[in-house]
């Protein structure tokens, strides 16, 4: 019932359109259904709620393989678990996020399903933005995280303000230096998972531009890009050690599949007294790293609260209570500096470790 009244719906916007020959925006149009069938929503939810139907959400994450996108994924079911009477969410996504072109096509397969709500995380800004405008046309609205895409069709987007946490990390890293008596003067390895992905952009330079303010003499070195591979990763660190020993200070691993790489590099050759490295995210063998001495801090981001804040936002968007217009446009889901200090602490847990708060089975 629902998918048969968003259709009408839609169809009622396309022939609304065309009798007034006057084009609009995604957004505009979107914001034209919204006002022109409140009526319609509201009595579709109630007849939703009276028949005991579910609204059916689709969550699209870049790839996994990953433990962090597995931690939104928690987020997202531990919602649905909440509210199983109302929602049922089914996750999709490739394997790896190198898998751009199938994430692509997953979006336009999920489309034709014709889903109530779909949450996505494009893997580059554009690649999932033809598909983004047809679901917002269809009349199905989308909410976006992690990274942010160029189109503005969407409703709201949930993500860490990655540029801001890699200005956190420069400054940990150079304290770490100081902390450690070294002179703030050499170089430092910048391993990134992938060329193009705006969050890695935007922590990278968070991070050169933060060296450059308080650490002039340091220079970031050029990215090495690595698929987003373990193994890759850890060789891109034995290359740039073997090229650059005498003057360089450590790392910057600008994701959880890089930070594993340099974790291993560290503990492999017992350089976590040497050189200093710092990561984002917080796969196990990071956080291992650092309760080993090798990797000295990670930035931690939020992807449950992205996860299940996404999902409330759809029902609370399909459900009536709250339209396209009630949201900002882009809300900062936080993060988190683990270092030595605070790895174990009991704040820290549920977020080092989203797995933890995993309520279905």
């Amino acid at each position: 019932m629902k998918k048969l009244i968003a259709l009408l719906l839609a169809t009622q916007l396309v022939f609304s359109l065309t009798a007034c020959g006057t084009a609009q925006t995604p957004a505009e149009s979107n914001s034209a259904a919204t006002d022109d069938t409140s009526a319609d929503s509201d009595a579709s939810a109630d007849s939703d709620a009276s028949s005991g139907e579910k609204y059916e959400l689709a969550v699209l994450v870049k790839g996994l393989d990953s433990d962090y996108w597995q931690q939104l994924i928690v987020g997202a079911k531990n919602f649905e678990y909440e509210n199983s009477d109302k929602v049922t969410v089914t996750v999709y996504g490739p394997t790896s996020e190198a898998d751009v072109a199938e994430q692509t096509e997953m979006l336009d397969n999920i489309i034709t399903k014709h889903p109530d709500g779909i949450a996505v995380v494009p893997t580059l800004v554009d690649n999932c933005n033809t598909g983004i405008e047809s679901a917002m046309q269809a009349g199905i609205p989308v909410v976006t995280m992690d990274n942010q895409p160029t189109t503005d069709a969407y409703i709201t987007h949930y993500a860490t303000d990655n540029y801001v946490a890699g200005q956190q990390l420069a400054q940990r890293f150079v304290d770490e230096l100081n902390a450690r008596g070294v002179e703030p003067k050499g170089k430092v390895g910048l391993i990134s998972a992938m060329a193009g992905v705006q969050t890695l952009v935007d922590r990278e330079g968070g991070f050169k531009d933060k060296l450059k303010e308080i650490a002039p003499d340091i220079e970031l070195m050029e990215p090495q890009y690595v698929d987003n591979d373990i193994p890759k990763s850890l060789s891109a660190a034995e290359t740039i050690y073997t090229g650059n020993k005498n003057d360089l200070l450590g790392f910057f691993a600008s994701n959880n599949a890089t930070g594993d790489g340099v974790a291993q590099f560290l503990s492999e050759n017992q350089l976590g007294d040497q050189l200093v490295a710092v990561a984002f995210d917080a796969d196990p063998a990071e956080v291992d790293s650092i309760r080993q001495g090798g990797i000295v801090a990670i930035a931690v981001q939020n992807p449950y609260k992205m996860g299940y804040t996404a999902c409330q936002s759809l029902l609370e968007i399909l459900s009536g209570e709250k339209t396209y217009e009630d949201f900002d446009k882009k809300y900062d889901t936080g993060v988190a500096i683990i270092d030595s200090t605070n790895v174990d602490s009991e704040d820290m847990a549920g977020i080092i470790d989203p797995f933890s708060l995993k309520l279905y089975e």
